[in-house]
Parts: structure tokens; C-alpha cells; sequence
């Protein structure tokens, strides 16, 4: 395998994981008022992500440093053509994680009323436009960029509602289900459309011929996600989780797969990629220090695997 199709599918792979575990951390940030009636409650369901939002970050941070490094001319045209609204996810996301680290912080009701307006907008504003990125990156087209956008806002909410599910106990657990159930009238039509459509975009026809494993990853996610949906309507949070995680990464292997070996218009994989030598002692340091990224995250999330339940004060 030629260096540069590795670091595109290291690349890939990050974006990846980033959708998966942001994706419910975005989804929590968006129904945490709706899936709570009192501070109790509120704090139940932040718990679920209090302890892992930060690291989930670090896969945003370590794709784009990858990108920069391994295809600088891909770094530069994305964040260009696409400056306003990365800006404001960048934006959002500090927003966010102030209200997060400083929710717990204060002691008045209106500041943690202004710190929970932090985490929904801060919240709501990746949620959206990373899927709007993306979608007008393969469609060149404001209604592409408008569908996905609202699929991925969708998505994670309902990812985030099978989250807390997953995590939680009692009257929350209860409300995040149905919410869960509510949000798929929307998810999974507009993952039908957006899906359908990522194969058509890498390739000339969009026919099973044309790119067949684009296709089978596309079908595969919608399946995915509507096993996600019937597994939480019969209450088995843990493979519902587990189907709407495979659905978003399934969904992600299709979008890169698409964008393979164009990833933006007129420049190819080998044009964008860095000199070999760069790429060499990048590809030594991937292998030295990623393990360690992933074990550490794994053993995080199995310390606080339990489910969460509200505090009686």
C-alpha cells in the first residue's frame, strides 16, 4: 500500500471516530433540557458525557493535524472554501466546553441557565454543519448541503437519545427512548436520502456496477440505523447503541470512500499529499503513538461504563 492511500484511510478513520463519539456527545448537549425536569436530572444526563466529551475532541483535533501534515493542499482548499462555517463550528465547540467545564462551577440558577444555552448552541451548531460541509464537498449544492445537514443534526440526536438510554436510569431513560422513537420519524428518512445519494456523488452513474461497495456501505448504514431504531423500541439499549454507532461509521467509510482519490475538485490524494520522506516519519509516529490514544480512550470508557442515576438531594 503506497503511503499516501494509508494516511488517507488513517484520515478517514479518524474523521470516523470523531462522528461516532461526538456525534452522541452533540446529541446529549441538544436534549439535555428536554430529558430533564429538574437540576437533578440535568446533571444526570450530562453525567453520561462529563467524564469523556473532552477526550472525544481529540479525534477532531488529531484528523485535521493529519490532514495538515500528510495532505497539506487538502488541509488549506477544505478549510478555505469552507472557512465560514468550520469557523463556527470552532465557535460552537468552545462554547460548548465552557458551559460544560463551568455548569458545575456556578451556584446561581440564571448562570447555569446561561451555561446550558452554551451547551445546546454549542452543541447544535456541529451537529448541523458538519453534515452541511461535507454533503456540499461531495454535491457542490446548497439544498445537498441543506439535507445533510439535517440528517446529521438528526443523527445525533437520536445517537445521543440511545446514549443516555444506554447510560441512565429511571424517568430519563424512559424519556430518552421515546425521544429516540420521535427523532427517527426525521433520522431515518433524511438518512435515506443523504445515503442514497454519497455513492451517486464518486462515481459518473450511480449504479450498483458503478461503485458496489459504496453502496453496500450506504445500504448497510440505513439498515444499521433502522435495526437502532427497532432494538431501542425494545428496550435493548446496549446493540441499539451499538447499530446507530455502526450506521454513522458505515455512513462515514461511504463518504470517504466517495471522495477517493479526489477529495476536493481538480485535486487528487497524490497531488495533496506531502513528500515522502514527510509522510514516512509521520506514518512511524502514527504507529507509535496511536495505540496508546486508543487504549487510553478504551479504558475510559470502560471506568465509567455505568449507568448514571439522578441524585437525590
Amino acid at each position: 500500500m503506497e503511503l499516501t492511500t494509508f494516511w488517507f484511510a488513517v484520515i478517514a478513520f479518524l474523521w470516523t471516530g470523531y462522528f461516532v463519539l461526538e456525534g452522541f456527545d452533540f446529541g446529549v448537549g441538544l436534549l439535555a433540557p428536554a430529558l430533564s425536569r429538574n437540576e437533578a436530572e440535568r446533571k444526570q444526563v450530562l453525567g453520561t458525557i462529563g467524564p469523556v466529551w473532552d477526550g472525544n475532541e481529540v479525534w477532531l483535533i488529531t484528523a485535521v493535524g493529519a490532514m495538515f501534515a500528510a495532505f497539506p493542499a487538502w488541509y488549506a482548499g477544505l478549510l478555505s472554501e469552507f472557512y465560514l462555517p468550520v469557523t463556527l463550528v470552532l465557535v460552537g465547540l468552545i462554547v460548548r466546553g465552557i458551559g460544560l467545564e463551568w455548569r458545575g462551577k456556578v451556584h446561581h440558577s440564571s448562570d447555569r441557565a446561561w451555561c446550558d444555552l452554551g451547551i445546546l448552541v454549542g452543541s447544535a451548531l456541529p451537529a448541523f454543519l458538519w453534515g452541511a460541509v461535507f454533503a456540499d464537498l461531495l454535491h457542490d449544492s446548497a439544498i445537498a448541503a441543506l439535507v445533510g445537514g439535517v440528517f446529521s443534526l438528526s443523527l445525533c440526536v437520536l445517537h445521543g437519545a440511545v446514549f443516555v438510554a444506554l447510560k441512565t436510569s429511571g424517568p430519563v431513560r424512559a424519556r430518552a427512548r421515546r425521544t429516540a422513537m420521535v427523532t427517527s420519524a426525521v433520522a431515518l428518512p433524511a438518512a435515506v436520502v443523504a445515503l442514497s445519494n454519497i455513492p451517486a456523488a464518486g462515481t459518473a452513474v450511480a449504479d450498483w456496477a458503478a461503485a458496489p461497495w459504496l453502496w453496500a456501505c450506504a445500504l448497510t448504514a440505513m439498515a444499521a440505523l433502522a435495526a437502532g431504531i427497532a432494538l431501542t423500541w425494545r428496550g435493548r439499549d446496549g446493540w441499539a447503541f451499538t447499530a446507530t454507532a455502526s450506521s454513522i461509521a458505515l455512513g462515514s467509510v461511504a463518504l470517504f470512500g466517495a471522495l477517493w482519490p479526489a477529495p476536493l475538485p481538480g485535486l487528487t490524494v497524490a497531488e495533496a499529499a506531502s513528500g515522502p520522506y514527510t509522510l514516512g516519519m509521520l506514518t512511524w509516529i502514527g504507529l507509535i503513538a496511536l495505540p496508546f490514544v486508543l487504549g487510553y480512550q478504551a479504558w475510559s470508557y470502560w471506568v465509567f461504563r455505568k449507568r448514571l442515576v439522578a441524585e437525590v438531594s
